[in-house]
């Protein structure tokens, strides 16, 4: 399991990149200024929790008898479901995806309790 979420934080964080350059060079200009600030939010969140997830891809390879992968699923359904939604409200314009955005953050949410859990019963 470690492999995999190194492995899939190393993708997530090169799409973060490639998301954050698309909404400075391809998004600027086409989108209003308050859709593209949105689209900005996903690209930080999804960016922090791509860390996060190779953080927890090094403590499962480092001590896996301590920390569940669960960790490591909160923050994939985050960044998913948080970002993913912020990303399709910009672009699209359609407003409703904006009430299933707060499911991706209390899925972060869980992945940080979880996190920290595991570390103090570590």
């Amino acid at each position: 399991m470690d492999r995999f979420f190194l492995c899939l934080a190393s993708v997530l964080g090169f799409l973060g990149v490639a998301l954050g350059a698309f909404a400075a060079h391809g998004l600027k200009g086409r989108l209003s200024p308050d859709l593209l600030a949105i689209f900005e939010v996903g690209v930080r969140y999804h960016m922090y929790h791509a860390l996060a997830l190779l953080a927890v891809g090094i403590l499962l390879r480092i001590s896996p008898d301590q920390f569940s992968p669960y960790v490591g699923w909160a923050f994939v359904g985050g960044i998913t479901i948080f970002s993913g939604s912020l990303f399709i409200l910009a672009i699209s314009g359609i407003r409703w995806l904006g009430a299933i955005t707060p499911i991706g953050g209390v899925l972060f949410l869980i992945g940080w309790a979880l996190l920290a859990w595991h570390t103090f019963r570590g």
